[in-house]
C-alpha cells in the first residue's frame, strides 16, 4: 500500500468519523448484529492535484507514542538508581492507546484504564510531570497522592476514575459508568440534576489478553450487550500474561472469535502497533457507541518489548527470535519511518520533535524527584469520608422519635423505609437478585410480584419504575462492580446479595474497589453504596449455605461500615442513615429475625435515623455485661431473665453498628459491673467478638473481676439437621451457663 494514500484516507481531520467510515468501505453494523472485521478498501494511488491533509495530527500521535515510550525509559532508569521503586511500562501499545485518546473526549467520556494505557493517558491531557509524580510516590500526584504503585492511573478533572491492581475489576465498574448514563436518561428526576453528564458520552475500559480469562470479563460483556450499553472496550492483546502466552490463556488463542456472537457487540480487530489503522478501528468503535448502538470491542494485537515489569525476565521464557520479531514491529519506529516516508516530516524535524520530548522528559523527572512525599499522619485520611459523619448527632432522632400505626415486622420496616427514601431521593436505584416485583412488565397487573426473596424489596419497581428498581443476573460480583461505576456517577445504589453465603463472588469487588476507593485515589473518587445482605442461621433447615455468619471477615476491611440492627425499629433508622452517608455500608439483615414478633415496632416516621457507633443498653444490671448483636440479642435478653430468678443482674448492650462500634458504651458498662460476657453468632476462634474481648483486656483490665468470657458458634459450619444445628449456633442455655459462670468466678 502507498503510505502517502494511507495517511491521506486516514487522518483526514475534516471527516466526520462516519465519512470516514463510509470512505474506507467499513460499515457499522446493525442493532442487532455483530459487525464483522471492517475490510480496508484503501485506493493505491494519489491525483497529483489531491491536497494533503494537516499533518498536525499526525505529528500530535507520534509524539504522544515517542514521550509514552520515553516516560517508560527514565522511570526504568530511576528504578536503577534507587529513586523509584516500582515500573510496569505500556511499551508496544503505544499507537492504538494514542488514538483512542485522539477519538476520545477527556473530562467528557469517561475512563476505566489498565496499567499499560500511560499513552492514552497522556493523549487525553495528563503531563509528564503527573505521571513522574506517581513514579515517586508524591503527595501532589494527581493519581493518588502517593497512595499507589506507578501507571495506576487515575485523574478526576480528565474523568480517569482510579485503577487499582486486580485485572479485571474495572470491566464491571465501568459497565456501571456506562449503566448510569443509561439511567439517567430514563429517570425523569435526573436529567437536569447530574453533573458531567452528556448524552452521548461513552465509557472506556482496557484490559489485557490475560485479563479476558477473568469471570468478570464475561460478565461484564453480557451486561454491557444485553443493555447495549455505551461501552468501549479495548483488548491490547501482547500474547502473554506475565509468561502464559495466549494459546495457553484462551481456547482456540484469539478471544475475540469466541465473541463473535454476542449480540449488538460491534467487534473490530486491529494491528495495535499500526496508528492510523488503530486510529481508523477507534473511530468507528467511537462513533458506534455514540450512536447507542451497543457497546464495541477493539481487539488490537500489540507487542510487549520490555519485560511484564521490572520484577520479570521475559528472557526466562521467550525465544530470542521471538523477541526480534516483535522488535520489529516497534509502534514508535514503525510510525516515525511512516511519516517520514510519506513526507509528513523529515528526518530533522523528527529528531526536534524527539529532542523536546526528551527535555520535557528530564525536566519532569527534576521536578518529581524533589517533590514531597505524604506526610506520615495523613496515612488515615480518607479511610472514610471526610465530609459526612454518620457518627453525629446529625444523623441521631432517636431521642425525638414518635412512633404511629402498627407494629410492622423488620421486613416491613426495611420495605418502608427503601419506600420512602426512594421517594426521597431520585438517585437512589435498587438491583439484586430477584428484588423486582416482576422483570417482565406487561405481567406486573396480573402477578402479585416477587420484590426479593424475603420481599424487602416488594412494591419498589411498581412505585419506581424499572429504571430504579430492577434485577440483576445471578452474579455477585456483577451486582457490587455495577453498582461501584453507577456511585461513582452520583446514583446512590443499594444493591442486595440475595444470601450472605453467596457473596464471595463479589469479594474482590468489596475489598479492593468499594472500600478502598475513596483511600487510593486521596479522596478523588469515591462509591458510597449501600449492600443489604440477609445473614444467620438459626433457621432450622438453612443448612450450610444458608445460615453463615462471618462478620469478621468484612468487618477487618478499612473503608467499609458494617450495621447489624436486631430488630424492626433499629434496622429501619440504621438504614435510613447507612443510605443518606457517604461511605460504602454491609448492611447485615439477620433473617431469622425478619419477622419475628418479638421484634416489631410501629413506624418512627419518615426521618427517622441512628448513627452509626450509638450502642442501646437493652437491658440494666450491675452484675455482669453481656455486648452482642442480631440474633444473640434476644437470647442474651432471655437468659438473663433466667439469671434474674437465680439473685443475678445482667446489663446488656446491643452493638446494632459493627464499624464503627460504641466503645464508650461498652467502657462505661464494664467500669461498673466488672465482669462481660461477648455473645455472637460467629465462630469462636477469629470470630467478631475476639477483638472487643482483646480491647477490654488491654484498656480495661483493672476494672475486671473475671477473665472475659465469649459464647459464640463452634469453629464448624451450621449442619441440616435441627438438632445438630442447635449444638453448633449459641443457644439460650449457652448464655445462661457462662452468666453463672462468671459470677461465681
Amino acid at each position: 500500500m502507498n503510505t502517502d494514500t494511507k495517511v491521506l484516507k486516514l487522518v483526514r481531520k475534516t471527516e466526520s468519523p462516519v465519512e470516514t467510515m463510509e470512505n474506507t468501505g467499513a460499515q457499522l453494523a446493525p442493532d442487532n448484529a455483530v459487525a464483522p472485521p471492517a475490510p480496508r478498501a484503501v485506493p493505491t494511488s494519489v491525483s497529483k492535484d489531491q491536497q494533503l491533509p494537516d499533518h498536525k495530527l499526525l505529528l500530535e500521535l507520534y509524539r504522544t507514542m515517542y514521550l509514552s515510550r520515553r516516560l517508560d525509559d527514565k522511570e526504568i532508569q530511576l528504578k536503577a538508581q534507587n529513586r523509584i521503586f516500582f515500573q510496569i511500562s505500556g511499551a508496544g501499545h503505544e499507537a492504538v492507546l494514542a488514538a483512542a485518546g485522539v477519538v476520545l473526549k477527556p473530562g467528557y467520556d469517561w475512563f476505566y484504564p489498565y496499567y499499560r494505557d500511560r499513552a492514552l493517558c497522556l493523549q487525553l491531557g495528563m503531563t509528564p510531570v503527573e505521571m513522574l509524580l506517581s513514579a515517586v510516590g508524591a503527595e501532589a500526584d494527581p493519581n493518588s497522592h502517593g497512595r499507589q504503585m506507578p501507571s495506576h492511573w487515575g485523574h478526576s478533572k480528565l474523568n480517569i476514575v482510579s485503577q487499582s491492581s486486580p485485572t479485571g475489576t474495572q470491566l464491571l465498574q465501568a459497565v456501571g459508568c456506562a449503566e448510569a448514563t443509561y439511567r439517567f436518561q430514563l429517570i425523569p428526576e435526573l436529567k437536569n440534576r447530574v453533573a458531567g453528564f452528556h448524552a452521548d458520552e461513552i465509557t472506556y475500559v482496557s484490559l489485557g489478553d490475560g485479563t479476558s480469562s477473568e469471570g468478570e470479563f464475561w460478565e461484564a460483556l453480557n451486561t454491557a450487550c444485553n443493555l447495549k450499553l455505551p461501552v468501549l472496550f479495548l483488548v491490547e492483546d501482547n500474547g502473554y500474561a506475565i509468561s502464559v502466552p495466549v494459546e495457553v490463556q484462551t481456547a482456540g488463542g484469539d478471544v475475540s472469535r469466541l465473541l463473535e456472537d454476542f449480540p449488538s457487540l460491534y467487534l473490530q480487530r486491529c494491528d495495535g502497533t499500526d496508528a492510523i489503522e488503530s486510529l481508523e478501528t477507534m473511530r468507528r468503535a467511537v462513533d458506534y457507541c455514540r450512536q447507542r448502538k451497543g457497546p464495541a470491542l477493539v481487539h488490537a494485537k500489540v507487542i510487549r518489548p520490555y519485560s511484564h515489569s521490572l520484577s520479570d525476565d521475559e528472557k526466562l521464557y521467550r525465544s530470542d527470535e521471538e523477541r526480534t520479531s516483535d522488535a520489529e514491529r516497534d509502534p514508535v519506529k514503525r510510525f516515525g519511518a511512516l511519516l517520514i516516508d510519506s513526507g509528513v516530516i523529515d528526518q530533522a524535524g523528527l529528531q526536534r520533535i524527539k529532542d523536546q520530548a526528551d527535555r520535557e522528559v528530564n525536566e519532569a523527572a527534576d521536578i518529581a524527584i524533589a517533590s514531597a512525599q505524604p506526610a506520615p499522619d495523613t496515612a488515615m485520611k480518607y479511610v472514610f469520608s471526610p465530609d459526612v459523619d454518620p457518627t453525629a448527632k446529625a444523623f441521631d432522632t432517636e431521642e425525638q422519635v414518635q412512633l404511629s400505626g402498627n407494629p410492622g415486622t423488620m421486613v416491613d420496616l426495611l420495605n418502608r423505609c427503601l419506600h420512602t427514601e426512594m421517594a426521597r431521593d431520585p438517585r437512589i436505584v435498587v438491583f439484586g437478585e430477584d428484588v423486582a416485583d416482576c422483570s417482565r412488565e406487561e405481567y406486573l397487573d396480573i402477578v402479585k410480584g416477587k420484590g426479593g426473596v424475603f420481599k424487602v424489596t416488594a412494591n419498589l419497581q411498581r412505585s419506581f419504575g424499572s429504571a430504579r428498581a430492577f434485577n440483576s443476573p445471578l452474579a455477585e460480583a456483577n451486582i457490587v462492580g455495577r453498582a461501584i461505576g453507577m456511585a461513582t456517577r452520583g446514583l446512590k445504589p443499594v444493591v442486595e446479595i440475595q444470601f450472605f453465603d453467596y457473596i464471595w463472588p463479589a469479594m474482590h469487588q468489596i475489598r479492593n474497589e468499594l472500600a478502598l476507593l475513596r483511600w487510593r485515589s486521596g479522596n478523588e473518587w469515591k462509591a458510597p453504596v449501600v449492600v443489604r445482605v440477609p445473614i444467620g442461621g438459626y433457621l432450622k433447615g438453612g443448612a450450610v449455605y444458608h445460615s453463615q455468619s462471618g462478620v469478621s471477615t468484612f468487618t477487618q476491611i478499612p473503608g467499609l461500615r458494617v450495621i447489624y440492627p436486631s430488630n424492626a425499629l433499629d434496622a429501619n433508622g440504621l438504614l435510613r442513615t447507612a443510605i443518606r452517608c457517604d461511605d460504602p455500608v454491609m448492611f447485615l439483615e439477620h433473617k431469622h429475625l425478619y419477622r419475628q414478633a418479638y421484634n416489631k415496632s410501629a413506624y418512627p416516621g419518615d426521618d427517622f435515623m441512628i448513627p452509626f457507633a450509638k450502642a442501646k443498653k437493652v437491658r440494666e444490671g450491675k452484675d455482669l455485661t453481656i455486648i452482642t448483636y442480631g440474633a444473640l440479642v434476644q437470647r442474651s435478653l432471655v437468659a438473663a431473665k433466667q439469671a434474674e430468678q437465680e439473685g443475678i443482674s445482667v446489663e446488656i448492650i446491643d452493638l446494632r453498628s459493627l464499624v464503627p462500634y460504641d466503645w464508650n458504651a461498652i467502657a462505661e458498662s464494664v467500669k461498673r459491673t466488672n465482669r462481660v460476657i461477648v455473645a455472637h453468632e460467629d465462630s469462636l476462634s477469629f470470630g467478631y467478638g475476639a477483638e472487643i474481648a482483646a480491647r477490654i483486656a488491654n484498656e480495661l483490665f483493672e476494672y475486671l473481676d473475671a477473665p472475659v468470657r465469649r459464647v459464640c458458634a463452634l469453629d464448624t459450619f451450621v449442619a441440616y439437621a435441627p438438632q445438630l444445628e442447635d449444638a453448633i449456633l449459641p443457644q439460650v442455655a449457652d448464655v445462661a451457663r457462662a452468666i453463672a459462670e462468671l459470677k461465681r468466678y
